[in-house]
């Protein structure tokens, strides 16, 4: 169950993405010289908002599955009040 969410964060987080690349393709969006349509502007800021939702829920889910390595646990710190 948990690896079906992570293909289908994978999946839903790279959909938009192809979207943001058609709406540049398409020229609502120009590189060179700078220009945009308002429609593309916010369009590609709703896919891009989108898209960054899904990878972060698929980073958190690889993390917690164990794919990515993860920070190692500081040692415990001895009481500040005794001295040894």
């Amino acid at each position: 169950m948990r690896l079906l969410m992570l293909v289908l964060s994978l999946v839903l987080g790279v959909v938009p993405l192809l979207g943001v690349g058609w709406i540049v393709a398409s020229g609502m969006i120009k590189l060179w010289p700078p220009s945009a349509t308002v429609d593309g502007l916010f369009m590609s800021l709703i896919l891009l908002s989108l898209a960054a939702c899904f990878l972060l829920n698929a980073f958190w889910e690889l993390r917690d599955q164990g794919f990515l390595p993860t920070k190692a646990a500081a040692a415990p710190k001895a009481p500040a009040g005794k001295a040894v």
